[in-house]
């Protein structure tokens, strides 16, 4: 049986430096593993290290890098492997939504939302495979979206790339099944993260709410009544690395909004 994690493997996370990704390394650093953090920010990332404690000083590694450059992505894994050896362990949670009406969506949204969102983690994980492959050992964790099931007004272009983050774990499990390393999307409702934070305040600048009428209209969306905290997306993300039965599945972190 493939249980959950005793050894101290070596993580690549990406959008590690906020919300879901941040809240990620934290859980994976304090259960004892090794974190190639990547954000676009050195200041962010700067921050996340102290905020590890000195303890932990030397099992995380930061690349400050945008993930939709091909180039910044090989340093990414290149730091690891320098630090540590291949990765064993990535976790896709960089990733931005945009809303705009269907007929208002630029090409350049478009393609925003698809470089970031479905082509960067489709980069990461084409170059994590051949080292898991080899080891034949390997975990990838894509965070998706409530969204990566169903469509909602205004995000077309977001809808868009985490159906297509979802498809491309599903297509990418059921390949490589059989040699150890499993594929799995965690999709996560309105999470309180600086994203949703930004939705809040479109509502709001829209709707003349003021900006807790507008949290409430998120909140209200997941039959639980509130925002889904980091954490709790973070301990979906570990259940996927843990345990090696669960593969090609799209795990919801929804408060009960898409029942699948």
């Amino acid at each position: 049986m493939d249980g959950p994690m005793t050894t101290s493997r070596v993580c690549l996370v990406t959008g590690a430096s906020r919300g879901i990704g941040r809240a990620v390394v934290a859980d994976l650093i304090a259960s004892g593993h090794r974190v190639v953090a990547v954000a676009r920010q050195p200041d962010a990332l700067a921050e996340l290290v102290d905020s590890v404690g000195a303890d932990a000083a030397d099992r995380i590694v930061t690349v400050a890098a945008d993930v939709t450059d091909a180039a910044a992505i090989e340093r990414c894994f290149q730091a690891a492997e320098s630090a540590w050896g291949s990765v064993e362990v990535l976790v896709a949670a960089a990733g931005a939504g945009e809303a705009a009406p269907l007929a208002e969506t630029s090409d350049e949204l478009w393609d925003r939302m698809l470089d970031l969102n479905l082509t960067a983690p489709f980069r990461c994980l084409r170059r994590a495979i051949p080292a898991m492959t080899a080891a034949r050992w390997g975990r990838v964790v894509m965070i998706g979206s409530v969204v990566s099931k169903r469509g909602e007004p205004m995000i077309s272009a977001y809808t868009a790339s985490k159906h297509g983050l979802l498809g491309l774990a599903r297509a990418a499990a059921a390949e490589l099944a059989s040699t150890g390393i499993t594929v799995n999307t965690v999709c996560p409702g309105y999470v309180d993260t600086p994203m949703t934070q930004r939705t809040v305040i479109g509502i709001s600048e829209r709707s003349g709410r003021s900006l807790a009428e507008a949290r409430q209209v998120l909140e209200r969306r997941q039959p639980i009544g509130r925002l889904i905290d980091p954490t709790e997306v973070a301990a979906a993300v570990r259940f996927c690395i843990d345990n090696g039965a669960v593969t090609g599945q799209g795990l919801n972190i929804d408060g009960g909004a898409v029942q699948s």
